[in-house]
């Protein structure tokens, strides 16, 4: 089984707070993957995540995602790739206190993009890292565009062109929600498995993102999941939280936490 995984900004960082680390919720998710990686060794794993307060903070202030043009903007370019920098290293830090053999293949040193999509990226890299038992992490960050120079691209963004390019069975994004609500409002009612079908229907209460990001908030995340479903008739998506311990060992056991996105039966 091939898994990409996404730590959500919201959860590895404290959003509401500037350049906050959640480090002990990043110390309990490397567990949850030791734990699985020791019970599957032959688990494969690429792992993204996202820049929550420190890359959304600056990314915001600069209006990067919209592209560079002025020094001034370039400036503010280079401040957003070095605070999604700095988170980066923060986590690649914490995993390999666990012991897990993770290289970073960070996007703005790799990727080409226009309009905000990847563009090119050779991905052998990542293959024979994988192939070679390595954990692959990349992140949101910076990348130099052919449209408009210079944007932001997100960690769904970066998996968008990954399913292209390599054969993913799952992929699981850990956040702080539990799932998704039928009821955002009131969080009564949270929905065990829905299609794209269902999508519609769904669309007046699914929230967007509670603190900054440049990126789109859970609305977005899930239209774009449930896209990536329908295109990937055999891909699964789960949406669940990463607060809670072993929701992630779950997933990679073949569980399925909080909402799962696909095709009918």
């Amino acid at each position: 089984m091939k898994y990409l995984i996404k730590l959500g900004g919201s959860l590895i960082t404290h959003k509401s707070k500037v350049r906050a680390p959640r480090r002990q919720i990043i110390r309990s998710l490397a567990q949850d993957l030791v734990r699985a990686r020791d019970a599957n060794p032959g688990l494969e794993i690429i792992l993204g995540h996202g820049s929550g307060s420190f890359g959304h903070v600056s990314g915001s202030q600069h209006q990067t995602r919209a592209g560079v043009e002025t020094h001034e903007q370039w400036l503010g370019f280079a401040q957003v790739w070095y605070d999604a920098r700095r988170l980066n290293q923060i986590v690649i830090d914490e995993l390999r206190a666990n012991s897990l053999p993770v290289i970073a293949f960070p996007p703005s040193a790799v990727v080409v993009s226009r309009n905000k999509k990847v563009l090119d990226w050779d991905t052998y890299p990542i293959e024979q890292a994988m192939l070679g038992g390595l954990i692959p992490v990349v992140n949101g960050d910076v990348a130099f565009d052919i449209a408009i120079n210079g944007t932001i691209l997100s960690t769904e963004d970066i998996f968008i062109y990954l399913l292209d390019h390599i054969d993913i069975d799952r992929i699981l994004l850990a956040g702080t929600e539990p799932g998704i609500w039928r009821d955002f409002a009131t969080k009564h009612d949270l929905i065990p498995t829905m299609t794209p079908d269902d999508l519609p229907s769904l669309s007046e209460s699914l929230g967007g993102s509670n603190a900054t990001d440049v990126t789109g908030g859970m609305a977005e995340k899930v239209r774009l999941m449930a896209s990536l479903v329908e295109k990937y008739s055999h891909l699964k998506v789960s949406i669940f939280s990463g607060e809670k311990t072993g929701n992630l060992y779950t997933a990679l056991m073949g569980g399925y936490p909080g909402t799962t996105i696909q095709q009918k039966d």
